[in-house]
C-alpha cells in the first residue's frame, strides 16, 4: 500500500477537523494505513459527510481486538468493556456464557481472548443476520467456532439443550428510549440499525423481556449482566429485584460504563 504524502495528510486532517471530527489526526493516520490509495479520497469524503469511520474501514477497536463491522451493524463502544470486567471475575472454568443482542460479538470475543484458560462455552444471538456475520468473524479470530453465533430473537438463537444449564447471560440490549433516538449523534441514528438502539418507551423493554426469560435458561446460581445508563441504572436494578434477582450497579468511570449485575434470588449476592 502506497503511503500518502505529507500534503495529503495535512489536507485530510484539515478536512476532518472542519467536519467536526474530534480525533482528526488519528483518523487521518488510520485511513492512510488501512485504505488503498485509489479509495482514500472517497473514504475521507464519506467520513466528512458523517459516516462512522469504523464502518468505512470495516472494523472497530475493542480492548485490543479488531472487531469486524458492516453497514447497519451496531459499532461496539468502549464503555461496553465494563461488561467484560464485571463478568470475568465471577466466571468459573468451562462456564456456559450466553451473549444476547450480541451485535458484532465484541463482548464474547474479548472474554475468549482475555481469559482463554477458562475454556468458556460461549453462545451468541442477535436478530440481525449482518451482525451475526460480523460476530462469526470476530469469534474465528479468537479461536471460537463461528457456529456459536446464531440468528434469533433473544433465547431463540440459543440451542434448546442449554435450557437450565447457562451459568451467565450477558447483554448490551438496546436501552435508548424511543423518543430520544432523534437526539443521538447522527453517526449512530443514521448508520446503525434502529433495532440495535431503540429500547422502547422508557428504554427498558428488551431488559424486561430478558429478565423474564432468563430464569428458564440459567442454573440455580446463574448470573445476568446488562449494560444500562447512569440515568436508568436505579430503575434497571429495581426491575432486576422485582423479577427475582439480587442486583447491584457496577460503575466503570474510566470507560463511562454502567452495568447491572444480577443473580437469581436465593443464591449468593452477586
Amino acid at each position: 500500500m502506497t503511503a500518502p504524502d505529507s500534503a495529503w495528510l495535512a489536507q485530510t486532517t484539515q478536512t476532518l477537523h472542519a467536519a467536526g471530527c474530534l480525533f482528526a489526526e488519528e483518523e487521518t493516520a488510520l485511513i492512510a494505513a488501512e485504505v488503498d490509495a485509489a479509495r482514500r479520497d472517497g473514504i475521507v469524503a464519506r467520513r466528512a459527510a458523517g459516516e462512522p469511520l469504523e464502518l468505512l474501514i470495516g472494523w472497530a477497536e475493542f480492548r485490543g481486538l479488531r472487531i469486524p463491522v458492516a453497514s447497519g451493524v451496531f459499532v461496539p463502544r468502549l464503555r461496553s468493556g465494563a461488561l467484560v470486567d464485571a463478568l470475568a471475575p465471577l466466571l468459573r472454568p468451562a462456564d456456559v456464557v450466553v451473549e444476547l443482542c450480541c451485535g458484532a460479538g465484541a463482548i464474547s470475543a474479548a472474554l475468549a481472548h482475555e481469559h482463554p484458560g477458562l475454556g468458556l462455552q460461549l453462545h451468541l444471538g442477535d436478530l440481525d443476520p449482518a451482525a451475526i456475520g460480523c460476530a462469526r468473524r470476530a469469534l474465528a479470530q479468537v479461536g471460537v467456532s463461528p457456529e456459536r453465533a446464531q440468528v434469533g430473537d433473544l433465547f431463540a438463537a440459543i440451542p434448546s439443550a442449554l435450557r437450565g444449564r447457562v451459568d451467565a447471560v450477558v447483554a448490551n440490549a438496546p436501552y435508548v428510549p424511543t423518543a430520544e433516538i432523534a437526539l443521538m449523534p447522527s453517526e449512530a441514528r443514521e448508520h446503525e440499525a434502529a433495532a440495535a438502539l431503540d429500547g422502547g418507551r422508557d428504554g427498558l423493554d428488551l431488559h424486561r423481556r430478558i429478565l423474564d426469560e432468563a430464569p428458564e435458561w440459567l442454573v440455580d446460581d446463574g448470573l445476568l449482566l446488562m449494560e444500562t445508563s447512569r440515568r436508568q441504572a436505579d430503575a434497571d436494578r429495581d426491575l432486576f429485584e422485582a423479577a427475582g434477582y439480587t442486583a447491584r450497579v457496577h460503575r466503570d468511570a474510566e470507560v463511562d460504563g454502567t452495568i447491572v449485575v444480577g443473580r437469581l434470588r436465593g443464591s449468593a449476592a452477586p
